[in-house]
């Protein structure tokens, strides 16, 4: 028996394949655009597929993709994701994961749900996460967005669900290392002793500033440079010098070096700030670990260390071999820890 979680999002698909042993088999990290079209999407899961077991494989969905503008709404989006999925997934082995109501499958589909299926990935990772610790904050940052989620007592706290309320509570963050542009982490930025005003022209996004530094895993960037041009240091240093309207040329690569780093801290700051308000807002003890997951949990690990907060890396909770994985779990952890939901429902299930 297999189990495939799945998250469907609106510029990448991620699913994690676990074995009845409780291993995670397989990864995956697929580019979707899908604000260009629901083939997209179809195009994407279809070539996952074809790379799984043909048989005794369970699925279960969750989804950020509805946001994209190819939606007028979000209810549209979740029904036509689901559309879209139920046409290449086999319903009866197909459940949609739908937030604190848990794993339903197609007969318990109803319109009053949607709302707690849309993006719903982050509260699948720390469901996973609330089972093997009492105490936490799982931060995921990603090529887009940053969660935090704290739990405590061995329970999910927040009460905000919906991007809009998290947003408002601070736990949703829409900064990511890969797809977010330089001119939404800083409007301004020092150099040479000077506050230079940043261009509001998606000339640069985070992609470049992580090339510079060399923390970039290329093989997590799907997304097209903002001038279609190379991903390399030196086409990402003319990108991040357009930011104050200048060429490359007029400074040496080492300036351009610490441009990005003067970026890279903002963008700490703004994660680290939001941190912070979830930790007052919650009246956590300073204690609690940080759990690091996604691309970016390299940065997690540093806030921690500044804090002088523990460190765990989200890996250490999942069984997989490097060797047989092309993503960490880390990468694609609501995926991964979706897989595990699904074995243990259907697990539960079968033994009532």
């Amino acid at each position: 028996m297999y189990y495939v979680g799945w998250d469907l999002g609106g510029a990448h698909i991620k699913a994690a394949l676990l074995n009845s042993s409780g291993v995670i088999c397989k990864t995956f990290l697929v580019p979707c655009p899908l604000w260009k079209g629901l083939n997209h999407l179809s195009s994407a899961i279809s070539y996952i597929l074809n790379l799984l077991p043909d048989k005794d494989i369970y699925h279960a969905i969750t989804m950020t993709g509805e946001l994209v503008d190819l939606f007028d709404n979000r209810e549209q989006g979740v029904q036509e994701i689901i559309k879209t999925s139920k046409s290449l997934l086999l319903p009866d082995y197909t459940y949609f994961y739908a937030g604190h109501n848990g794993l339903i499958n197609d007969a318990d589909l109803l319109t009053s749900i949607y709302t707690t299926i849309a993006s719903a990935n982050w509260l699948a990772s720390a469901s996973y996460i609330a089972q093997k610790l009492d105490d936490a904050i799982l931060i995921d940052i990603g090529s887009t967005t940053t969660d935090i989620i704290v739990i405590s007592d061995g329970q999910i706290k927040s009460t905000a669900l919906s991007d809009y309320e998290r947003l408002i509570s601070q736990e949703l963050v829409y900064t990511g290392i890969i797809r977010t542009p330089v001119m939404a982490i800083t409007q301004s930025i020092m150099q040479k002793n000077k506050s230079i005003n940043v261009v509001a022209e998606y000339f640069a996004s985070m992609a470049d500033v992580y090339r510079m530094t060399g923390e970039l895993n290329e093989h997590t960037d799907h997304t097209e440079t903002a001038d279609g041009k190379a991903k390399t240091i030196a086409a990402s240093a003319r990108r991040l010098a357009r930011m104050i309207a200048c060429d490359v040329e007029t400074e040496e690569l080492d300036t351009w070096h610490l441009f990005a780093k003067n970026i890279r801290h903002q963008q700490i700051q703004k994660i680290s700030a939001s941190l912070d308000y979830c930790q007052n807002y919650y009246s956590l003890p300073y204690h609690y670990p940080l759990i690091g997951a996604g691309i970016g949990h390299f940065l997690i690990k540093e806030i921690a260390n500044s804090k002088k907060i523990s460190y765990i890396d989200i890996n250490s909770f999942f069984c997989f071999k490097q060797e047989f994985t092309e993503y960490s779990p880390s990468d694609i952890a609501p995926a991964a820890a979706l897989s595990y939901l699904l074995k243990h429902k259907l697990e539960t299930d079968n033994s009532d």
